[in-house]
């Protein structure tokens, strides 16, 4: 019950500009967010990419809410109740929990529209109410919505409810057409209040189905809405943010690139030669423009230039800038220009430009983009892209600074003191906020800040990270509730580390970074790594070329860092081990598996998934399932809580009328919890590479290069995001006529007598494997192996049925086929376990006893591991990876492991799934006239086979 949301943000003195925007009329938000009438819901969801924040109160309930379009046609909304007449914990003064308040309570909604309306047919979409969390507002509805209306200024909607909303329910909308600012709402509310939480100590108790009539007001990104009911108004009033924009504020204030009224002096081949520091005047005009970490070298006529901006947010558009400048001071000599763009002087990606007459052109709006593409590679950088400061790398010694000083809005912060030099060298002072929601001493708790931070390069890719903080008002300290988790507390004393002092060294690091090979980034890390831990650690990184993929390994050893905040320690000492596989899918969605040792020693999965938009903020969501059992509630022995959350990532550039890479973080997730927690990264080396590389792999990579009026028009600057495919046409034909090609039949008696032979030598392990399972099936591995057994093959077919809604046309391939094999290996296992009828281990009948339960539930051959194996085959032959192989045959085991099946079924199942897997990968690819069909019925599954022999 406890949640916390974090606020990282710096404030903008500009953001007040965001209200003088104008958005079009769209579908407008409901009491509870979802689009829709007043209570009830319509097939509507917003633009792509709308984010809405509002506040209704329809008594008794006050709600705070937030809606996104993930996708077109999703939308999920999260929201805050609180319940007028109902004491969150006690009403009587003095009593702990009595400065909560009113009952409070957290609810995620989701709609998908399932058909978008046409000429004749209307919108079509499918939601549910409360699917995560206590349920008491839990609910389904199927809703239809239709414009009418020559202007189609009319809207009119029926649905189903079933739950909290009941039966049929209507709703109708009339927009005027000579003041399309307001609008006339009427539904037919059908909730059923009555049946609602302690409904008989609220108001919602009187409340009864019937109709209600509003009036709402939109003007621009605002809006507001009020309704009378039979015997009480309700309000709701709303701001809707276009994610989807490429930006909110024109970049009026924005340095133009370097364009000297007359031509520097040109840099002589000679003077380089004999003298380092001639480079000097180029240096300087590259540090004038926010770049950094600059190092220059000339070398048979190409002129060599490292560098990183501190400001500019796109790599396209921050490298054009760079050779514009190299161009006006680059020898006559010269015949090329490499610029190599780094972080933390780290080599990311190069530039190299062939043509310099051609990027002349270009640079002054004569050339055409087409044509100076010839001209250009843009590549991955490698090591040997890197630029040492050393006598043989021009502009040595350059490294004056900006001076301390108060600014004022520089990188979103309404105000702060800094200093920064052109080897990323920075001292910063800034305020900082956080808020945390929802513990039962009071419902708000804040914590505001002074941070003060400082950042050394003391080599190359050697930094010192350091960061004090003085707390200047909060309450978290007033948390005087014990944690009661039996877990290692781990996070659950955050209170204890704010009551412990008020000024702290929160960080004191030193960080090593290395290019061992190209795509291969790594850290070393030593020092205090955040308030509560330090430690030792390292991260690795590949980022595979011309993939969608990357992959990581983060080990770090810590101890939990004292109250006090400075030496002082406590006695608890753990070793993370983190793993992570990030995954691009259409529309700029990124997915995130990791799975390894958490802070408090337990073990696990944790899955991300967000979507970028075009103004680059960021939402998204995780769940975390590990072995902790974390019974605080509302977990429990039978169903433990696991960690989970939401986050919205804001680049403060869309606020601001100049560019910039600072940003606001949000997040809404227990604050109170160990389960599932990571230590803050020191230098995440994916968070480094992920957005440089976004701009790699978009279309041509050069972005905004020259900031010409025309390259606005262009693909990789108007829609940069890649659209999903339809999977439905493929799926269908798939479906239509899945072509497999058939073995022949002496092929099909190899195979089975090489299958039926490794499944009787299997055998022979059943007893003695079962013997030994049950002396240790109390140990925590065996318990670890067992539930990784029983989900990863839920994970494995979820992981085919997003390759096959939203990966490119190859993976959606893949993943229709790893979906059919999934149902072809569960009806092959059914027709199995129906003719055997054999015991589980854990019925301690024996090995091949028949079983007492039904013959479906029988052990031979085991539906997980035909599962598994067949969702993995198409994968791992499609795309060469024979280690999917071993995920399927590690969730195999775990089968064994809590004795479920013996070794033989999952031999068998395996052999099944890999089978039928192959079998259908390799007929679809050769599109042989055959086709498997796999038919459910109510108590049985039907499974066919049609081919040419």
């Amino acid at each position: 019950m406890l949640s916390v949301l974090k606020n990282t943000i710096t404030y903008s003195w500009c953001g007040c500009v965001l209200l003088s925007a104008t958005w079009a009329q769209a579908a407008t938000p409901a009491t509870t967010g979802q689009s829709g009438y007043i209570n009830m819901p319509s097939a509507a969801v917003q633009a792509d990419g709308t984010f809405s924040l509002g506040y209704s109160y329809d008594q008794p309930y006050g709600t705070l809410w937030a809606t996104a379009t993930i996708l077109p046609f999703i939308q999920v909304t999260g929201r805050f109740v609180s319940v007028s007449g109902i004491p969150g914990f006690t009403n009587v003064p003095g009593e702990f929990g009595y400065e909560y308040g009113r009952y409070k309570d957290k609810v995620i909604d989701f709609k998908a529209r399932l058909l978008a309306e046409g000429r004749w047919v209307p919108a079509v979409a499918l939601g549910a109410s409360d699917i995560e969390g206590t349920g008491l507002f839990k609910g389904h509805y199927l809703v239809a919505t239709k414009t009418l209306g020559s202007a189609r200024n009319v809207e009119v909607s029926a649905g189903l409810g079933r739950g909290r909303l009941d039966g049929a329910f209507a709703g109708v909308r009339w927009r005027s057409t000579a003041t399309p600012a307001w609008s006339v709402v009427a539904e037919y509310d059908a909730n059923k209040y009555a049946n609602d939480f302690n409904a008989a100590l609220t108001d919602a108790g009187a409340r009864r189905k019937g109709a209600v009539l509003g009036l709402e007001y939109r003007w621009g990104w605002l809006g507001a809405q009020v309704a009378r009911h039979r015997d009480h108004f309700s309000a709701n009033v709303y701001a809707s943010v276009p994610m989807a924009a490429r930006e909110f504020i024109p970049k009026i204030y924005e340095p133009r690139p370097h364009n000297p009224k007359t031509p520097p002096s040109r840099l002589t081949v000679a003077s380089l030669r004999n003298d380092p520091a001639s480079a000097a005047p180029l240096i300087a005009a590259l540090s004038r423009q926010n770049f950094k970490n600059i190092r220059v070298a000339y070398d048979s006529g190409v002129l060599r230039l490292s560098l990183t901006n501190a400001r500019i947010s796109e790599m396209g558009r921050a490298v054009g800038r760079a050779s514009r400048t190299a161009l006006a001071f680059a020898p006559a000599e010269t015949r090329a220009i490499y610029l190599t763009y780094t972080r933390l002087e780290q080599p990311v990606a190069t530039y190299e430009l062939h043509d310099l007459a051609a990027l002349t052109h270009y640079l002054t709006g004569a050339g055409k983009r087409d044509e100076f593409l010839k001209t250009v590679v843009v590549r991955y950088s490698g090591p040997h892209d890197s630029l040492d400061v050393d006598k043989a790398t021009l502009g040595a010694g350059v490294d004056e600074g900006t001076g301390v000083g108060l600014h004022v809005g520089r990188d979103g912060n309404l105000i702060q003191v800094s200093s920064e030099d052109r080897e990323s060298n920075r001292l910063r002072i800034a305020p900082k906020v956080n808020f945390f929601f929802n513990d039962p001493s009071g419902a708000l708790r804040y914590d505001l800040a002074a941070v003060g931070s400082y950042d050394r390069r003391l080599g190359s890719g050697l930094y010192l990270n350091g960061a004090v903080r003085l707390s200047v008002l909060e309450n978290i300290s007033g948390v005087t509730q014990p944690s009661n988790s039996e877990l290692p507390h781990v996070r659950t004393d955050v209170a204890e580390y704010k009551r412990g002092g008020r000024f702290k060294l929160n960080r004191l690091m030193l960080n090593q970074y290395f290019n061992p090979a190209e795509r291969i980034y790594a850290r070393l890390s030593a020092g205090f790594y955040e308030e509560m831990y330090r430690g030792v650690g390292g991260q690795i990184l590949y980022v595979p070329n011309n993939s969608r993929w990357a992959t990581d390994l983060s080990v770090d050893a810590l101890q939990q860092r004292g109250v006090k905040g400075w030496l002082d320690k406590r006695d608890y000492r753990t070793v993370t081990a983190i793993g992570a596989l990030h995954y691009k899918l259409p529309y700029d969605i990124t997915v995130t598996a990791r799975a390894g040792r958490f802070l408090a020693k337990d073990t696990g999965v944790r899955i991300e998934m967000k979507r970028r938009f075009r103004s680059g903020i960021e939402v998204g969501a995780w769940y975390t399932k590990t072995n902790g059992n974390d019974i605080t509630s509302p977990g429990t022995p039978l169903s433990p809580y696991n960690d989970k959350g939401v986050f919205l990532s804001i680049p403060l550039r869309t606020m601001l009328p100049s560019d910039s890479q600072a940003g606001a973080g949000f997040a809404l997730s227990p604050w109170t919890r160990d389960v599932g927690q990571m230590v803050a990264s020191p230098g995440d080396l994916y968070s480094l590479v992920e957005q440089p590389r976004r701009d790699l792999h978009h279309y041509d990579g050069l972005g905004d290069f020259a900031e010409r009026p025309d390259e606005a028009s262009l693909p990789v600057i108007s829609n940069p995001v890649r659209p999903l495919v339809n999977p439905w046409p493929n799926f269908r034909a798939r479906l239509e006529g899945s072509a497999a090609a058939s073995p022949s039949l002496p092929t099909w008696a190899y195979g089975g007598a090489l299958a039926s032979a490794a499944v009787l030598t299997s055998a022979a392990l059943d007893k003695p494997v079962d013997r030994f399972v049950r002396k240790h099936e109390d140990r925590r591995l065996t318990n670890s192996l067992g539930n990784f057994g029983k989900n990863m093959p839920v994970a494995l077919v979820a992981t085919s049925g997003i390759a096959a809604a939203l990966g490119d046309a190859r993976m959606q391939n893949t993943g229709i086929i790893a979906l059919q094999s999934v149902a072809g290996a569960i009806g092959a296992t059914a027709i199995g376990k129906y003719s055997t009828g054999r015991a589980r281990p854990e019925e301690n009948l024996g090995t091949w006893a028949s079983t007492d339960r039904r013959r479906s539930d029988s052990s031979f051959p085991s539906g997980h591991s035909a599962v598994a194996f067949a969702a993995v085959t198409p994968f791992a032959q499609e795309y060469d990876a024979p280690w999917l192989y071993g995920v399927a045959a590690i969730s195999a085991a775990g089968r064994v492991a809590n004795r479920k099946h013996f070794v033989s079924d999952t031999v068998a199942g395996g052999l099944i799934g890999y089978a039928v897997g192959t079998l259908l990968w390799e007929g679809q690819r050769n599109m042989v006239n055959s086709q498997l069909s796999v038919v459910p019925g109510p108590k049985s599954i039907a499974v066919a086979w049609q081919g040419s022999y």
